[in-house]
């Protein structure tokens, strides 16, 4: 068994997400590592996102996914050089004509890529990625307050994580990233869902993000590997519906300030689940 929270190295700081990612777990990352079992195998978290519960958990061995193809390249040219991407980033400020010729250009080669991702992920409006039928970035520009698009030690000390021997970072369907998933391993499932609907018409506002079928793709697999001694961890909407399908699972209700809508009116306190094993129990930190 491998114990979690070991860092790139003994004297680099705590690796922060390097992306802001809409409906990020940032904020949540007290409560779930919480819930993290004292030892772990192999950490698996099959919709990256921005990677909260990666960077702070720091496991020696993972196995990284989303389905989102650009994402996962960029973590890949991180990995592999940082120190190039930052050179990309150097050239690029926050500036809504470079942001319009940003999103239309196609750069060539993996660390231009990478670097346009993540300008556009600093720049772009609530940290949304978002693209039309013609699979192009939508997204306005999201007047950032700062020119500091990146910091670039975290940059280099995330790269220092996601380049260690047993950990891959890979472009697939959540179910076949944790198909090598065995006991004691521990899975961090993270699906796409809104919460503004929490309690009206959930299933069809969230229906072109992630199926109701997906839904219950994901918590019948959840179910299985739970029962066969796989530690795992959902975060969900609070929702009836939703609950109903992880009827083996402890439950708890968090509150967040939702500040993706664009009118404020529509902005305010929004309920999460958080769902885990049975076999995990709360503890402090």
């Amino acid at each position: 068994m491998v114990t979690t929270g070991v860092g790139p190295s003994a004297d680099a700081p705590s690796p922060r997400p390097f992306l802001r990612w809409a409906g990020s777990k940032r904020w949540l990352v007290p409560v779930l590592l919480a819930r993290r079992p004292e030892e772990i195998g192999t950490y698996y978290e099959p919709f990256l996102g921005g990677g909260s519960l990666f960077f702070a958990l720091q496991p020696r061995s993972a196995v990284l996914s989303d389905a989102l193809s650009p994402l996962v390249e960029t973590y890949r040219a991180v990995r592999d050089n940082p120190t190039a991407v930052i050179g990309h980033l150097r050239r690029m400020k926050p500036d809504r004509e470079l942001f319009e010729a940003v999103r239309k250009r196609h750069g060539r080669g993996a660390y231009r890529r990478a670097a346009d991702f993540i300008y556009l992920n600093r720049t772009g409006w609530n940290a949304l990625y978002r693209v039309n039928s013609r699979g192009q970035y939508n997204v306005p520009y999201g007047r950032p307050k700062t020119d500091r698009l990146i910091d670039e030690a975290n940059l280099k000390t995330c790269a220092q994580l996601l380049a260690q021997p047993d950990v891959e970072v890979l472009t697939t369907d959540f179910e076949d990233a944790v198909s090598g998933a065995n006991a004691g391993d521990l899975i961090f499932f993270d699906p796409p869902y809104v919460t503004g609907h929490n309690n009206n018409g959930f299933v069809d506002y969230n229906e072109q993000l992630f199926r109701w079928s997906d839904q219950k793709r994901l918590a019948r697999l959840a179910n299985e590997l739970n029962a066969g001694g796989v530690h795992v961890i959902v975060t969900n909407a609070q929702h009836d519906a939703v609950l109903e399908l992880y009827a083996g699972f402890r439950s708890e209700s968090v509150s967040r300030w939702s500040t993706i809508a664009g009118a404020k009116e529509s902005r305010g306190p929004v309920s999460e689940a958080v769902l885990w094993s049975k076999g995990l129990i709360p503890r402090d930190g």
